[in-house]
């Protein structure tokens, strides 16, 4: 997983409520066996509206996006998270999250900055002309026209989006401390140690 201490750039204003995940990727992209490839079925439908974001080549790969209340909510697909990154995006900002949604950005890298409404219809009107400035560490959403927004994050969520720690780096990032536990078992709990048998 890539550290995200800082974004900037361009942000897709999309701003649509209650987007759900069959949206963000329809179930039959579901079928792939891997997350390459996704970024070309997310928003699918919305791509067919006439005049959409998605298609309009001022927002080719912004790395944010701007959304409504409620985004992510419906299936628990991981995929969303996966097509997401794989069309570039690497923060959402919306003024809240599905809880699984949240869950599943966060484990695959994506930052998500829940704003008040205010705040996204303030960024959404930036977001047509100007970019976009996040600083995680300071966990500020910012304008080139002295805007000035602050969010909350989770302390451990900050921690591994910075440090770029999926769970698997997690554990790894304690090997020697598991190391240390496994060679005390083997003198405290031989036991624990022995092979089983052979049966001939």
């Amino acid at each position: 997983m890539e550290p995200i201490n800082h974004v900037a750039g361009r942000a897709i204003p999309f701003g649509r409520k209650n987007v759900d995940t069959d949206v963000i990727i329809p179930a039959h992209w579901l079928k792939t066996i891997t997350r390459e490839g996704l970024g070309e079925g997310a928003f699918e439908a919305v791509k067919k509206e006439p005049g959409n974001v998605f298609t309009d080549p001022e927002f080719a790969g912004a790395p944010i996006l701007i959304a409504g209340d409620n985004f992510g909510c419906g299936s628990s697909r991981e995929h969303a998270a996966w097509a997401l990154l794989d069309m570039g995006v690497t923060c959402v900002i919306a003024p809240s999250f599905s809880d699984i949604f949240s869950g599943n950005a966060f484990k695959n890298g994506i930052l998500t900055v829940a704003l008040p409404q205010e705040a996204i219809d303030r960024l959404m009107e930036v977001a047509r002309t100007d970019p976009i400035d996040i600083d995680l560490e300071t966990q500020t959403v910012t304008t080139p026209f002295q805007d000035r927004f602050t969010f909350d994050i989770d302390p451990f969520r900050k921690h591994c989006l910075e440090n770029g720690l999926d769970e698997v780096g997690l554990t790894m990032a304690q090997a020697d401390a598991i190391g240390a536990h496994e060679a005390k078992a083997k003198v405290d709990l031989p036991f624990l140690a022995r092979t089983p048998a052979t049966v001939n």
